[in-house]
């Protein structure tokens, strides 16, 4: 079981995060070149990123993608990049270089995960390695763009898939795949608020849960779960 580490707030919660991943960075950067990161949208990225555009680290050695995107412009108030841009790419002025953003605005969904795919390759290698995930949870257990059933929670070939019955809305999306994202050096998963409580006492200590989250905890390699006081009750 994956012992989760519970702070009293979200704040407090960003600022722990921030030091697991100052850490994490300070160490693979002092033995390569790059750190390959993958970064969520939503509420844990609104929380998270202006906390990490503090941080005191070489952005320009850092590669973002995000593990999911809306098929949405990148100028668009759905869009993962856009808020991305605004709380940490922009302040922390991170060189576009490193910003490897999934092209949500492309009509033909199916060519954008390829591009996306193709970018994540050519970065991260083939299968991809990340260094560190984020991933924030929903009420339902979903992780990324994958939900219970969907595409992306199966076996998948290709890292990046286009989702196209979202049961949250929008409906269309580009997602990282399960096999993804648990093969990352570290995941770390987050949630906050009493709504979120069920799910994730699911997802840690029942051995055959079925939700996408439980699943990749399950899978990865080195899983660490935050959660705030209320997300913590069990």
């Amino acid at each position: 079981m994956t012992a989760p580490v519970i702070v009293d707030d979200r704040r407090r919660l960003a600022l722990t995060f921030a030091e697991r991943f100052a850490a994490r960075a300070t160490e693979v950067l002092g033995r390569r070149e790059r750190f390959v990161i993958a970064l969520p949208g939503g509420s844990v990225a609104s929380a998270f990123c202006p906390v990490l555009a503090a941080l005191e680290i070489d952005w320009m050695r850092v590669d973002i993608f995000w593990i999911d995107e809306r098929a949405v412009p990148p100028d668009h108030p759905d869009s993962n990049y856009a808020l991305a841009s605004r709380l940490l790419l922009v302040p922390a002025r991170v060189p576009l270089a490193r910003i490897h953003r999934m092209p949500g605005e492309l009509p033909d969904l199916e060519q954008a995960a390829r591009r996306a795919a193709d970018d994540l390759r050519s970065v991260a290698g083939d299968p991809p390695r990340l260094d560190l995930v984020l991933a924030g949870v929903g009420e339902d257990g979903h992780i990324a763009s994958i939900f219970k059933g969907s595409a992306g929670f199966g076996p998948c070939r290709e890292p990046v898939i286009a989702i196209r019955d979202s049961p949250k809305p929008p409906s269309r999306r580009l997602t990282l795949t399960l096999p993804v994202l648990a093969d990352a050096d570290t995941v770390i998963v987050v949630a906050f608020g009493a709504a979120k409580a069920p799910v994730m006492r699911d997802a840690l200590h029942t051995s055959d849960a079925a939700t996408p989250v439980a699943e990749l905890l399950r899978r990865a390699r080195s899983p660490l779960v935050l959660l705030d006081r209320e997300a913590g009750l069990s």
